[in-house]
């Protein structure tokens, strides 16, 4: 069985190892120095964390990698919201290695699907390599690291850090929350909160709850400063 897999996913001229490697250095290249919290360093730690969770629930690693390091390469929220940017700027790096079409065809839809497009829209992942890549990137959008790439994207679209008189939008539709201007503050209510219940698997649940828990004490820490007290 294992060895069928080997043999499925082998790509001339290059290897697994060769293929993940020249991929992780273009991801590098292509997003070092970006000060959103969309940076490489982003892409890196759920490429990380995506291979511990790929690992404990089976999935295919070579998939899970290459969409884990591309999820982000061209984000529709640096395209003027278009979604096919990203797909397909991944589609030409993989076909430029001579990665199998059918790899290219997993990773882009896993791409495609991945973000979060508001609280009242459903991004199902199809398959196990979707739902761990899913995971791993909301994972990095909540806890500390959630919190002060919250932030760090607020302050690059010059929005404010928070205004009491601005109301929490739970968005019914993605063309509303890609057109969404709300506070870096609401933006726990509008999404960060909610992701612990959109997790897949087992392994991500855990912790996830843990880094809610901790983003629940920085909101709160938050506002008893900001009254006050």
């Amino acid at each position: 069985m294992e060895k069928q897999k080997v043999e499925k996913n082998k790509c001339a001229p290059f290897n697994q190892e060769e293929i993940i490697r020249k991929t992780a250095e273009y991801v590098r290249a292509t997003l070092e120095g970006e000060a959103s919290g969309h940076d490489w360093w982003h892409a890196y730690r759920v490429w990380k964390v995506a291979q511990t969770i790929g690992k404990q629930e089976g999935a295919d690693l070579f998939v899970v990698e290459l969409a884990a390091l591309l999820h982000d390469i061209a984000d529709w929220k640096f395209h003027d919201g278009d979604e096919t940017v990203g797909p397909q700027k991944a589609r030409t790096w993989l076909t430029s290695l001579h990665v199998q079409k059918d790899i290219i065809d997993h990773v882009c839809e896993i791409i495609e699907t991945v973000s979060f497009k508001g609280a009242g829209v459903a991004t199902p992942m199809r398959t196990l390599e979707g739902k761990v890549v899913q995971d791993a990137d909301r994972l990095d959008a909540i806890g500390a690291i959630g919190i002060g790439r919250c932030f760090a994207f607020g302050g690059s679209k010059g929005r404010l850090m928070y205004d009491p008189q601005q109301k929490v939008l739970l968005h019914e539709s993605a063309e509303s929350y890609k057109k969404n201007d709300s506070t870096s503050l609401n933006h726990f209510y509008e999404k960060l909160f909610l992701v612990k219940d959109r997790i897949n698997t087992k392994t991500a649940r855990d912790i996830a709850q843990q880094r809610h828990e901790y983003m629940k004490v920085f909101v709160k820490r938050f506002l008893d400063e900001w009254n006050g007290i």
